[in-house]
């Protein structure tokens, strides 16, 4: 039954953008991502800061403001809603982290993809990462991201917040796993994204494995 709901899901997503996409020019389908992003943002009336504003901030957003700090190098819009228990990961460090996501298809305006249901309770998506120097890799090990684009390359708008969240393992009472917000344009996402040409929201957590 998961499986049925997933496919459809994505398969949908997929016809929808691809018959829409035919007589359109790469252009054209960036113009048509950054009308969609755009929208997305007018819609959800979110204050959109610069990177300079966001590290006056000692690198957070104002949830309360509904703020997204936008990273202009990569067209990456980041919100931290919670930093996380732990430590920030360390140059030279490599660990596995436990993800639990919602990703939305901000073309067709749908939850395309989530773990964020029952039968996936005990079964979050597991990649590993390391930090190089301020450059982050990442490889899926296992979760639906990984099943269903049918790569094991994490995109790289996850690894965006890796420099300002802290990577660990609730253990006492008030600790909480970091939390973020994210719109992440094609070129920053997962294959099928980047071929489609089309932007995702996502709502992502971020635990350290075991």
């Amino acid at each position: 039954m998961k499986k049925i709901f997933l496919f459809l899901g994505v398969t949908l997503g997929l016809l929808l953008m691809s018959s829409c996409h035919d007589h359109e020019t790469y252009a054209d389908q960036k113009k048509r991502e950054r009308t969609a992003i755009n929208k997305f943002i007018a819609d959800s009336a979110i204050k959109v800061i610069s990177e300079s504003t966001f590290h006056l901030q000692n690198n957070t957003t104002d949830v309360s403001k509904n703020e997204f700090v936008l990273f202009e190098s990569t067209g990456i819009y980041l919100q931290i809603v919670r930093k996380g228990c732990g430590d920030v990961l360390k140059n030279g460090e490599n660990t596995t982290v436990l993800a639990r996501f919602d990703e939305y298809n901000l073309l067709t305006d749908s939850l395309q993809l989530t773990n964020n249901v029952l039968i996936y309770a005990g079964d979050p998506d597991k990649f590993n990462v390391r930090n190089t120097s301020g450059t982050y890799k990442a490889s899926f090990i296992s979760g639906v991201m990984m099943t269903w684009y049918k790569s094991s390359t994490v995109p790289s708008g996850w690894l965006a917040p890796l420099p300002y969240i802290n990577l660990g393992r609730p253990s006492k009472k008030g600790d909480e796993i970091a939390k973020v917000r994210l719109i992440v344009p094609h070129s920053q996402g997962h294959q099928s994204a980047t071929s489609g040409v089309y932007p995702c929201y996502y709502v992502l957590t971020y635990e350290k494995g075991k």
